[in-house]
């Protein structure tokens, strides 16, 4: 299961997690962009916390917006409308990514494109230690392997995961769970080219499927030198605030009709269902920042 935030928010409590919803505001309106949504919702005594399953968001509504969300759950999850989870990406098998641009632009971790950038240096060309920025898409360097991954859709099968299961026990009832789960993946999988997975949730008694849209001509973009997208190491990866450029870039490559294709010069950048546009505009003190992305912006982001 894919499940993740563009900034990997666990748990916060009730101050923090305000500032937090008050502040993440990208694009034509305030938003906190998430796929996976990692609610701190604490009352006077007691915290109400854990991860949710995107699919599931809708049930937390009215708790999300009473802290100041100002997305929909169909704005953050929407199998049949573009939505924040369309432009939230597992990059790498391992990492999460960000569409940013209509031209598939895609922001994800420096350590999480490090093997990259590491693979494209050479002692006369240093990427690692100098950093790389490609002046044009020309020059954006091709990583067979790399794959970037979208969700499109998470579906509750735990009914046919369990048909015909009713009396079996033990072997008998793995082989018959077992079966059930080949059977849905093929259905799922028919006339399209995604792939899909179905795990357990609850200890066994629910049973989600994920669907994806894997990408596999990803080309790095930039990243800045180490000694700013490394600074810190492990140590300070999983503290905030940080003080390191820990990014790189990449963009995702498609076919002519906009679908996943091997990695080939014939290919063009990926016009993706929704992206995360960036504002320019004079940042607020504290966490407050800009509430819209001006037409100039949108017009950028479109661009690049």
């Amino acid at each position: 299961m894919i499940i993740f935030s563009v900034n990997q928010i666990l748990t916060m409590k009730q101050t923090a997690f305000r500032k937090m919803a008050n502040s993440l505001k990208l694009a034509a309106r305030n938003t906190v962009a998430i796929f996976l949504l990692s609610l701190a919702t604490v009352s006077n005594s007691t915290a109400e916390e854990g991860m949710l399953i995107p699919s599931l968001i809708s049930a937390f509504e009215n708790e999300m917006q009473a802290f100041g969300m100002k997305l929909t759950a169909e704005e953050i999850y929407s199998v049949n409308n573009s939505s924040l989870k369309d432009a939230i990406l597992h990059f790498g098998g391992g990492c999460t990514a960000e569409l940013v641009s209509g031209q598939g632009l895609l922001l994800t971790n420096h350590h999480c494109g490090f093997s990259q950038i590491q693979s494209h240096s050479s002692v006369e060309r240093d990427y690692l230690k100098n950093g790389f920025w490609a002046k044009n898409k020309s020059e954006e360097l091709k990583n067979p392997g790399l794959t970037a991954a979208r969700v499109v859709e998470i579906r509750d099968v735990s009914e046919g995961v369990f048909f015909g299961t009713e009396g079996l026990s033990g072997q008998a009832l793995s082989a018959k769970i077992k079966k059930n789960i080949s059977e849905i993946v093929a259905e799922a999988l028919r006339n399209n080219e995604y792939s899909a997975k179905i795990s357990a949730f609850n200890q066994g008694n629910d049973y989600y499927m994920v669907i994806k849209e894997t990408f596999t001509d990803v080309r790095l973009v930039g990243a800045p030198p180490s000694s700013i997208g490394k600074f810190g190491g492990d140590t300070d990866n999983w503290v905030w605030p940080r003080h390191t450029g820990d990014f790189s870039v990449f963009r995702i490559y498609a076919n002519s009709d906009n679908k996943p294709s091997a990695v080939s010069d014939s290919n063009v950048p990926y016009k993706p269902l929704h992206f995360l546009p960036a504002s320019l505009k004079k940042r607020i003190d504290g966490w407050k920042m800009s509430s819209h992305c001006t037409i100039t912006v949108m017009k950028m982001c479109t661009s690049i």
